[in-house]
């Protein structure tokens, strides 16, 4: 089963997103692809909270922000699920860069469409690759505000990602509050939402 949850900051997307990976993995094997790449202490702090959040869970952590389609797969993964966390985190990686130096703003129209295309690729080639597959992102598009453009092509990058991934996924999600909202498809039969 694929599945996308979508939701804001401190949503409880991730927690969800655990809960459906226990329950679609059925006692196998389970992952956390975790995909920030810290830059100071506060980055550094939500890892560890994050990490201290999954511990018990029975999950093997992967670390890699980037470069999906060519990242190493465990031998299992063919019965195996896996929590990806965030797409939001893998476009601002393949847009960014992993240091402040890397960005080329006059390039950045560039840099998001193969950030986008890159993401998308990346994160297919797991979900086919894994049983079950949980990606997570991050709701940046319901503010009013205006944005500097480069922030614009990241979120339109991110935005285009997310569409490719939804057309292709068996289940989204929008979560607010820890309740998700199929916008398609549905959870897991029998798979109860808590409160």
């Amino acid at each position: 089963m694929k599945i996308l949850l979508v939701g804001g900051s401190k949503s409880g997307k991730s927690r969800l997103a655990q809960r459906l990976a226990k329950a679609l993995s059925a006692g196998g094997p389970m992952y956390y692809w975790a995909t920030m790449e810290p830059i100071d202490n506060e980055d550094r702090e939500r890892i560890e909270k994050h990490l201290a959040d999954r511990a018990g869970w029975g999950f093997e952590t992967v670390e890699c922000g980037r470069r999906l389609e060519a990242a190493p797969l465990p031998a299992d993964c063919g019965r195996a699920a896996v929590l990806f966390d965030s797409v939001t985190a893998l476009v601002t990686n393949e847009m960014f860069g992993s240091s402040a130096g890397a960005f080329d703003e006059k390039n950045a129209a560039v840099l998001a469409a193969e950030a986008w295309e890159r993401s998308v690729r990346g994160l297919m080639r797991l979900a086919d690759s894994f049983e079950n597959t949980i990606l997570v992102a991050d709701d940046v598009f319901r503010d009013g505000r205006e944005f500097d453009e480069t922030t614009e092509l990241w979120r339109k990058a991110l935005a285009g990602a997310l569409r490719r991934i939804a057309a292709e996924f068996d289940t989204v999600c929008e979560v607010t509050a820890g309740i998700p909202k199929p916008v398609k498809g549905s959870l897991p039969d029998g798979f109860e939402v808590k409160l």
